[in-house]
């Protein structure tokens, strides 16, 4: 498919991903091997005193917004009524931890009338179609937030590629925030796994943490090789990716994307779009009164010209 082309997804075993696996001693419960490499390679990366390997994103924000709740003895955790917790994660802020999300708009962060404790604030915003704030309002949000005496936990998921429309590097933007969430599997295309980066003293009560939630498990190097090889051979190219979607999306009539992924929006069924597309644009679904799919443009996605695929978007215009 044209979509899992230009998305760079491709079915291989971590073996044919890696290469001949490094002679290196396996983690136990995820202290050393490779994933205290992976820790150590995350925190020098974002400027962080240290970093913390979690299973999953999900489990990793939820341990962060846990920790910060303890820390400001406040349960409110204002963040935007599109952030992942509220839309993706069936309550759990609410039902494991006892948390009380609010729905506050980047408007109304300095003008909420809850006395929120933490504010997340996801970059870029995915269900907007990857949008980034500017530099300017990124900062004035954690001003306005720590004007409240609240502190800031960064949504970093697809953060690595974010540097280039916010133009500046990571440690500049991790520094803005009390803490930092980052993806592997996402951007750098490993197969598992997420990290928390921040003060010390906050990622060893994350590590407690992350006990209690489960995610302290046996063995977890397979992961974290995947992760140092998505560090060391994908992210070093995203830069690439991020200009040549500007390539894509101008041939697909679509505004400059801010990262190397967009979202595109179509009237008619998602069924019958996705049907059609075939091996172009893949599956659709419902969003609103719209069908939508999303594109990332990664490296397979580099040999595709401007013209090649105004021609794949007309013969799909043809026959919707």
């Amino acid at each position: 498919m044209l979509n899992r082309q230009l998305s760079g997804i491709r079915k291989k075993t971590l073996l044919e991903r890696l290469g001949p696996v490094p002679d290196v001693d396996p983690d136990r419960y995820g202290d050393g091997g490779p994933v205290e490499t992976l820790e150590k390679r995350v925190a020098e990366l974002l400027g962080t005193e240290a970093a913390l390997f979690v299973p999953t994103g999900t489990m990793a924000q939820q341990i962060a917004l846990r920790c910060w709740a303890d820390r400001t003895h406040n349960p409110i955790v204002a963040m935007h009524p599109r952030a992942h917790p509220l839309n993706h994660e069936d309550d759990a802020l609410t039902v494991l931890s006892g948390l009380r999300p609010v729905e506050v708009r980047d408007s109304e962060v300095g003008s909420c009338p809850e006395p929120y404790g933490t504010l997340l604030l996801e970059v870029p915003d995915r269900e907007a179609g990857f949008v980034l704030p500017t530099w300017d309002e990124l900062t004035s949000l954690v001003d306005l937030a720590r004007e409240r005496d609240a502190v800031v936990h960064l949504d970093g998921a697809r953060l690595w590629e974010s540097t280039y429309g916010l133009g500046k590097p990571l440690p500049e933007i991790a520094g803005l925030f009390d803490s930092v969430y980052v993806s592997f599997y996402k951007s750098l295309e490993g197969v598992s796994g997420a990290a928390l980066a921040g003060s010390q003293d906050f990622v060893d009560q994350a590590r407690v943490w992350r006990h209690r939630y489960g995610g302290m498990l046996f063995q977890q190097w397979p992961a974290a090789l995947s992760a140092l090889h998505g560090l060391d051979t994908v992210l070093p190219r995203l830069g690439l990716y991020v200009e040549h979607a500007k390539v894509v999306a101008a041939a697909l009539d679509l505004p400059e994307p801010h990262t190397h992924q967009f979202a595109l929006h179509l009237p008619g069924d998602p069924a019958r779009l996705t049907e059609v597309s075939g091996p172009f644009l893949g599956g659709f679904w419902r969003d609103g009164t719209l069908a939508k799919t999303e594109i990332t443009v990664a490296e397979p996605a580099l040999e595709w010209t401007a013209d090649e695929v105004r021609e794949a978007w007309a013969e799909f215009r043809s026959l919707i």
